[in-house]
């Protein structure tokens, strides 16, 4: 797959020859970018990958067809850097749960149109399982962690796992969506957003007697 690389101002992405799924799955990232995930057409796809708007019908069935694929390479990159931040939760898991949060913070920063594809796009989950499947294995990162956490608590003092993995997932997708996306929709906040997940974190864990820990 090769592109036009003497684009002007205004010019899209020009393909050529290769894979056509790459290039469409491309130019729907720029669009997204520019117009978020219901702001453009599949034709609009099409002419942005330098094709006709018959072409995408190769691959997908439609836009949506499209979005989804978009949303599942998108969790299949988070599940990854989630995965590289807890390493298995060394030095210690605490250290580890921290590195997390980070992590989930940097990949709204810097891939904010996945961001937008993985949970903007108002995609029925039901008709797309496999994104359901990519984002249930995210999500089981964030429950591994807090079940290594919850180990260190006394027996009768552990809350349910899956209860602190939903807590601590809204905690840091409110704040990734609002404050740390690399986009036009992030808001000014007087701090960084990292310093504010880990306050919220750290008060969250105060409660449940795993703060010094």
């Amino acid at each position: 797959m090769t592109w036009h690389k003497d684009r002007g101002p205004g010019e899209r992405r020009g393909y050529h020859h290769g894979n056509l799924r790459e290039a469409l799955i491309a130019a729907a990232l720029d669009l997204i970018r520019e117009k978020g995930p219901a702001g453009f057409t599949f034709a609009e796809a099409a002419r942005a990958a330098g094709v006709s708007p018959a072409a995408p019908y190769r691959h997908f069935r439609d836009r949506d067809a499209l979005l989804a694929d978009v949303a599942k390479r998108g969790f299949e990159t988070f599940t990854q850097a989630l995965t590289r931040a807890w390493d298995g939760g060394r030095p210690n898991p605490r250290e580890a749960f921290n590195r997390l949060g980070a992590a989930y913070l940097g990949f709204a920063s810097k891939e904010p149109a996945y961001f937008s594809a993985m949970f903007e796009s108002g995609l029925s989950l039901s008709d797309y399982p496999e994104v359901r499947a990519e984002g249930d294995r995210a999500f089981g990162v964030l429950r591994e962690a807090c079940e290594a956490l919850i180990a260190t608590l006394p027996k009768d003092r552990r809350p349910p796992p899956l209860m602190m993995a939903l807590h601590i997932w809204s905690l840091s997708h409110g704040i990734a969506a609002l404050f740390a996306r690399g986009d036009r929709a992030r808001r000014p906040i007087p701090m960084q957003a990292e310093e504010l997940l880990e306050a919220a974190v750290l008060i969250y864990l105060d409660g449940l007697g795993l703060g010094g820990r």
